[in-house]
């Protein structure tokens, strides 16, 4: 019966994703029921939508006063902090007074996630326009919830790009005949993220909306990086999420097959979207009394925010897959690579995933051999604090690759010691944030081998010669270039772009990474090994040589760092193995599986 469902869902397969919508008829019907029921009252009837006090609309107005079209102005804040993160956006959504964007890749229905919810619901009652784009795949897949949020209020909208067979969920049968029958369709996410506030205000980076991205996870944490930018680059921003919101993919609910499904069953009389109940309400509290405090904010935020000049703001466009040769395709990644070739002096690179592209590797073949005093700093994750095995295997297997391009390579450790200055930092504000406080003090206590609350690298920025900085969604591979939308800020500024640059490097100290090295070799043993070594990695398949060329190293007590190539390096280093801190055998051995078959699987992973 299994083996039947599944050759027949195969077999529909292309005629679900291609075109077997909800009927226009059941459409209509869906549409109308839902707008039956949506409440159309609204909380405040002031011309501000009952705003709060916020200093950011201060800096908005001020840039654009300042703007002229030859001179932009434009503040900005580099958000290292994941509770700042979602602080900041909750202000800004009580802050809004005619409107709010959201674009993201996933969406979950944990606290952060049901706050956003909350809040978007809550202006769009009180009269601020409301619509969020979310990528199908990983967002919201509650049917039931879907179906409250398409009755929630004539203000708000959520639409969903690039659905599975036209629903809004994908068990895993479907998700299944989605790669086997329509691959390259299946495949085309849509990454980008951004938050945008009155057409004025607008963050973008590498947060989704789930707890992990917010430092509010029990387990997994990211650290991630977005960037608040007040001023004329938020036009970009709209224009670009114009593009995604009027396209064919991006689908109203009352068109998914599921949750049109289910509009229709509870009919006129449903309830609308109602607020959830927290796992941890104290925690929320909290963040939201502060977000709530505009003086809380001006003193933290806004008054920390860098007048800059020019920044732009770059996006695929959504048939990105459909149409390469369109100019704005693949946008972003040809900028990243004419900053690349620009390069002079040094180039900062901090990517969750070490896979480039063909194309990327030639360009930085090229800038080596043009400049061989060009320096390349790269932070990565390394395999305890990834959550992607699959793609570091890839990264493992062509470590020696990247070494001679010329990378300095720092794979981000599960524990960092800078968890700590987070902690001495939420200390200086006093008795608001005791949850915030002692949440940072679980970081570092114990070493992945017995367990405890552990990082992972989800940052995507690039700063050139110390004065562009590049931060968006990203990550520098061929998933990027080649599938996924992407999105982000280039802001050209020697003081941020320095700033940012200090930021990766200090994720780059010993403290917080290992140095990824050649092993120490003086033998006939050793340098038979690397020749070995250099064979099994040049096939695509069958790499199965165990003994690699480059392994990982830490800075022994006592030593000062010094660059792996250094005559003292070996001295102050130790060789502590291809996989530190990692307990699990099966993690090591999947990770070996796909170093030695997973080569053809670069461009998607």
């Amino acid at each position: 019966m299994r083996r039947g469902r599944a050759l027949c869902a195969l077999l529909l397969a292309p005629a679900l994703l291609g075109g077997c919508a909800v009927d226009h008829l059941h459409a209509r019907r869906a549409a109308a029921t839902a707008a039956a029921a949506q409440a159309h009252a609204l909380d405040c009837a002031r011309a501000d939508a009952c705003a709060r006090a916020s200093p950011y609309q201060e800096l908005a107005a001020r840039a654009f006063a300042a703007s002229t079209p030859t001179a932009p102005v434009h503040y900005v804040n580099l958000l290292e902090r994941g509770e700042d993160a979602l602080l900041l956006r909750i202000h800004l959504l009580r802050a809004a007074r005619r409107s709010i964007d959201v674009q993201t890749f996933l969406f979950a229905a944990d606290d952060a996630g049901q706050l956003m919810l909350d809040e978007l619901v809550a202006a769009a009652r009180r009269g601020v326009s409301v619509r969020v784009l979310v990528d199908q795949l990983f967002s919201l897949d509650d049917v039931e919830l879907l179906a409250a949020l398409a009755r929630a209020h004539v203000n708000f909208e959520l639409r969903v790009y690039n659905p599975t067979f036209h629903r809004a969920t994908t068990p895993p049968l479907e998700f299944a005949a989605g790669i086997l029958c329509c691959f390259f369709r299946f495949n085309q996410r849509m990454h980008d993220k951004l938050l945008l506030i009155d057409d004025a205000i607008g963050i973008a980076g590498g947060r989704n909306y789930e707890n992990r991205y917010y430092d509010w996870d029990d387990e997994f944490d990211y650290r991630d990086r977005d960037v608040l930018v007040a001023g004329p680059a938020a036009r970009q921003m709209r224009a670009a999420f114009e593009r995604f919101w009027r396209h064919p993919r991006s689908v109203p609910l009352s068109r998914l097959r599921d949750v049109a499904a289910r509009i229709l069953a509870d009919g006129v009389r449903a309830p609308g979207y109602a607020p959830h109940a927290w796992r941890a309400p104290a925690r929320v509290a909290a963040l939201l009394a502060r977000a709530d405090d505009p003086e809380y904010v001006r003193a933290r935020f806004a008054a920390q925010a860098e007048q800059v000049g020019a920044v732009e703001y770059f996006a695929d466009l959504p048939d990105k897959l459909d149409d390469p040769g369109h100019a704005q395709n693949r946008a972003l990644s040809r900028h990243i690579l004419e900053l690349v070739r620009g390069a002079r002096s040094e180039i900062v690179l901090q990517t969750p995933y070490l896979v480039l592209s063909g194309t990327a590797r030639r360009v930085f073949r090229e800038q080596r051999r043009a400049h061989p005093d060009l320096r390349i700093v790269v932070s990565t994750n390394s395999l305890a604090a990834t959550d992607a095995f699959y793609v570091y295997a890839l990264s493992y297997k062509y470590k020696k690759r990247y070494l001679k391009l010329g990378f300095d390579i720092f794979e981000f450790k599960p524990f960092p010691a800078e968890a700590a200055d987070l902690v001495a930092d939420y200390a200086t504000l006093g008795a608001r944030a005791p949850a915030a406080e002692a949440r940072y003090r679980k970081y570092g206590r114990a070493p992945l081998v017995r367990g405890g609350v552990r990082l992972g690298l989800h940052a995507k920025s690039l700063v050139i010669d110390g004065r562009i900085a590049l931060i968006g969604s990203h990550n520098f591979d061929p998933r990027s270039d080649r599938f996924n939308t992407e999105s982000g800020f280039i802001i050209e500024d020697a003081r941020f772009a320095q700033r940012l640059r200090a930021t990766i490097l200090a994720d780059c100290d010993p403290a917080n990474a290992w140095t990824i090295a050649r092993r120490e070799h003086g033998t006939w043993l050793g340098r038979l090994n690397e020749r070995i070594g250099d064979l099994s990695s040049a096939l695509p398949v069958f790499d199965l040589w165990p003994f690699r060329y480059a392994s990982s190293f830490e800075l022994k007590p006592g030593c000062a760092p010094v660059p792996r190539g250094d005559p003292g390096f070996y001295a102050c280093y130790a060789d502590v193995g291809d996989f530190p801190e990692v307990k699990l055998p099966l993690k090591t051995i999947y990770t070996r599986i796909v170093t030695a078959f997973g080569a053809g699987l670069e461009s998607i992973l």
